[in-house]
């Protein structure tokens, strides 16, 4: 694979480019791995994109928000990304990666990309290298980015620490007000969305609006907020209202944290997040090695017969591979002046 006429090529926009490119990063295999790194590595540094996290329960409406939040954008001359993830099988490790066929118009835009993608047995949401792919679509060269969620429940926050907004959806009468300060999920969105404001549900979509407008001022105030913030809103994705307003009120949360000084704080906070994500990450692909498998093997046997007590056993697993790998030397990196 020639790296650097794929890096050029993602760069000019090509989206055939792009979705090789994020086909590499998704692989496990080392020399693919490798390939990755050179490939974003030789993507421009001076390209950002938004990146919109998106997340809410299954059935609620998110891959048709997406379409029609999407659409709204591209009309407004912006182009859009959005890399959706869909859950796995726990039992064959297969996935439907149908949220592609639910965006039909979108997908048919110029200005838009969307890629499917399994989130295998990564937890929080999102798959594993879905920052990696985010990085491939800034050097693309979008400008916004929508990163959709599997949906699965109130623990599912690990998008927030890839992205400037987080967004949850709700359907109407999905809650009240104690729903609306449980912590988890709801402390971590920065714009609660009630869908399906539209025919017969807009009442309810109008009192579960109020529920949880009435939460959010209950939770402690963030200082990454401004007053007015977090904020519950009701759209329509299907009628296709209240997404010039959604957006409107993103851009303003946006710029006030660009001002204020949090919007750079907290992508440095998030890319210090995935480089110890990344350290543990290798860490646990030290258990393929053959000789740690071995000794795995043979500790959990002896666990299993009861000869061996489970922390004992991990204890020994410890030294086995302390033993085989060592303790990485690291040279110290000099201050910067």
């Amino acid at each position: 694979m020639d790296i650097q006429d794929l890096s050029r090529r993602i760069a000019a926009g090509e989206r055939r480019a792009l979705a090789r490119g994020i086909t590499l990063v998704e692989s496990g295999r080392a020399d693919h791995r490798a390939q990755a790194a050179e490939v974003l590595g030789a993507l421009p540094r001076d390209r950002q994109a938004l990146r919109i996290g998106l997340s809410g329960t299954p059935g609620v409406g998110k891959s048709t928000f997406i379409e029609a939040f999407g659409m709204t954008l591209v009309q407004a001359g912006l182009r859009v990304a959005v890399l959706a993830v869909d859950p796995s099988s726990a039992r064959s490790g297969g996935s439907i990666l149908g949220d592609k066929t639910r965006m039909d118009r979108l997908s048919r835009e110029p200005g838009a990309f969307i890629r499917p993608s399994p989130s295998q047995t990564h937890l929080g949401g999102v798959a594993r290298r879905t920052r990696e792919a985010v990085a491939l679509c800034e050097g693309a060269g979008f400008d916004v980015v929508l990163i959709e969620t599997v949906g699965v429940g109130q623990s599912e926050t690990v998008v927030a620490q890839m992205s400037d907004l987080f967004l949850l959806l709700l359907a109407p009468a999905g809650g009240d007000e104690l729903q609306g300060v449980k912590r988890g999920i709801m402390e971590m969105a920065d714009m609660i969305l009630i869908n399906k404001a539209d025919g017969d549900l807009k009442p309810a979509a109008t009192r579960t609006c109020a529920d949880y407008a009435g939460a959010l001022r209950l939770l402690r105030k963030r200082p990454q907020d401004p007053d007015g913030y977090p904020k519950a809103m009701m759209v329509s994705a299907l009628a296709e209202e209240g997404l010039d307003a959604a957006w409107a009120d993103m851009q303003a949360l946006v710029a006030w944290r660009q001002e204020a000084g949090f919007f750079e704080a907290t992508r440095a906070a998030q890319a210090r997040y995935w480089f110890e994500q990344d350290v543990r990450s290798a860490l646990l692909s030290k258990l393929d090695d053959a000789s740690a498998k071995r000794a795995m093997e043979q500790l959990g046997s002896q666990v299993a017969k009861g000869a061996l007590a489970p922390s004992a056993a991990a204890a020994q697993m410890l030294d086995v591979l302390d033993a085989n790998f060592g303790p990485a030397r690291v040279d110290p990196v000099p201050d910067s002046p």
